[in-house]
């Protein structure tokens, strides 16, 4: 059985046009995860674009479009829905899914291969010491 996390709710989502997480993936790598709305409910898609890893959210919000979501590098144009894209260069691809739960109003992580690590950003969350030093220079000053 998935184990399920609390993350928001889709009224915030919808009036904020997105929210963005971080998780560990199941890789151990750290990830960042954006919601968005899709008729009733929300979705949730990796926050990369599939043609050049550009982030859809740069941590102000995705840009959004009758349902679309845009990449700010090249204005490719995906399905908030069904995360597919038929325009641009990221044309012919979906964004990777991950698995949310929708209960009462209430969006979950329910994504075995997915960890939540903290609201926001990867830049935006507490070292967890896998970063390395914060300097690899011999100079000090």
């Amino acid at each position: 059985m998935t184990n399920r996390t609390e993350l928001t709710t889709v009224e915030t989502v919808r009036d904020n046009r997105s929210w963005l997480f971080t998780i560990r993936n199941r890789h151990g790598d750290r990830d960042e995860v954006i919601l968005v709305p899709c008729d009733d409910g929300v979705e949730a898609w990796i926050n990369r674009c599939t043609h050049e890893a550009q982030r859809l959210d740069t941590g102000r919000g995705v840009a959004m479009r009758d349902g679309e979501i845009i990449c700010p590098k090249h204005g490719s144009m995906f399905d908030s829905c069904s995360g597919y894209c038929d325009n641009g260069e990221a044309a012919d691809t979906t964004l990777p899914s991950i698995g949310i739960e929708i209960e009462d109003g209430t969006v979950y992580l329910a994504d075995d291969e997915a960890t939540f690590l903290h609201e926001g950003g990867v830049d935006a969350g507490e070292d967890d010491g896998d970063d390395g030093p914060a300097s690899t220079s011999h100079l000090s000053f």
